[in-house]
């Protein structure tokens, strides 16, 4: 059906091209889509397009903001079909060679979490990368891999496959890490490892990305994570930079397979989050009792802006978008502050769910 260029867009709300003409011809594109429910974002796609054209915004402004948009919506693509399988993410050094002790752990350890039933999400180059892969299978592996004057081929293991993306840009790059993954392992690496590991953690500790799993994974004998850890510790914590908390967000091992167990074992109880409102809401594997959730509350009133952890059924936006109806839920008014100690009380309840625990 044509809009009637005289009567004002439907799903436009205040965000609008300025021109009722074009905000007509935007909302009529947005219909043609056949996607009732999403019509108001994607209305407002299209008019910050139409803006971005009409506005005082350089060719190489647009150049950017189109690739950024076209690798996201491709990437999206990509990862569609397997949405239901969890993501594990291998970040380090495209440097290690076949061989190395790094190399076979993060062969290991791509192995252990792939038979485990997950798939794992590499840079798609050399070194740590190719590891991570070859102990998966290229059947369980995605290749996020970035274009670099020096570096920018994809590894043995993904070249051709349909589930290796190249990107432009880094930003991009880390939103797919950060959006599809469930669990990390971080081996040795360089700047880039660096800057994985404490973007991550940033990510988390702020609240900007949901909690999930971070191990440390060190070959036999090295000190890597071990330094760190001691940089972290005596500069951050000790010098008031970070809450002593904060070190939950991370788990350090040289054991391949711990690491795997450990990052499927976040899920063993614990499955999603979800903000409802100010509310947080936690969806979970099992039936919380009585005893275990006066326990919660009294060893985690802290995360409590007021109130107490409550159980719940799905809330009216959860029915709405059809979100994990089937899960048990927790709800509580959280501090926003205290997303470390979340991940303690994630902790808490997975370590209940354990056999031999009380």
């Amino acid at each position: 059906m044509t809009a009637d260029p005289s009567q004002p867009a439907a799903h436009l709300g205040r965000y609008r091209t300025g021109d009722q003409l074009l905000d007509s011809a935007v909302e009529e594109l947005a219909a043609a889509t056949g996607r009732p429910g999403d019509l108001d974002l994607i209305a407002e796609l299209l008019v910050s397009a139409v803006r971005l054209g009409s506005e005082n915004v350089d060719r190489g402004e647009l150049k950017l903001v189109n690739s950024a948009l076209k690798e996201l919506r491709h990437s999206f693509a990509v990862f569609a079909p397997y949405r239901g399988i969890r993501k594990a993410t291998i970040f380090g050094s495209a440097r290690i060679r076949e061989g190395d002790p790094a190399y076979r752990t993060a062969a290991a350890f791509g192995s252990a979490i792939a038979e485990r039933g997950w798939m794992v999400i590499t840079g798609a180059g050399p070194g740590i990368m190719a590891a991570g892969m070859e102990g998966a299978g290229a059947d369980r592996s995605f290749g996020v891999n970035i274009q670099l004057p020096f570096e920018s081929e994809a590894n043995e293991f993904i070249t051709d496959d349909p589930k290796l993306i190249n990107f432009r840009y880094f930003f991009t790059r880390k939103v797919m890490f950060m959006k599809e993954s469930h669990g990390y392992a971080l081996l040795p690496g360089g700047f880039g490892t660096m800057d994985e590991a404490f973007e991550l953690l940033t990510l988390m500790q702020t609240g900007k990305s949901p909690i999930a799993p971070v191990v440390l994974l060190d070959p036999p004998e090295s000190t890597y994570w071990d330094y760190w850890t001691e940089f972290v510790e005596k500069e951050l914590v000790e010098g008031g930079l970070i809450s002593g908390a904060d070190l939950s967000l991370v788990f350090a091992t040289d054991d391949p397979v711990a690491a795997a167990e450990h990052i499927c074992d976040f899920y063993s109880t614990y499955h999603s989050m979800r903000y409802v409102g100010k509310r947080l809401i936690l969806r979970l594997q099992r039936q919380i009792g009585d005893e275990e959730l006066a326990g919660l509350n009294d060893n985690f009133s802290d995360l409590l802006v007021d109130g107490r952890i409550e159980q719940s059924e799905p809330t009216r936006a959860e029915l709405a978008d059809n979100d994990e109806l089937g899960l048990a839920r927790l709800v509580m008014n959280f501090d926003r502050h205290a997303h470390a100690r979340l991940r303690q009380l994630i902790d808490c309840l997975n370590c209940a769910d354990q056999p031999g625990s009380t």
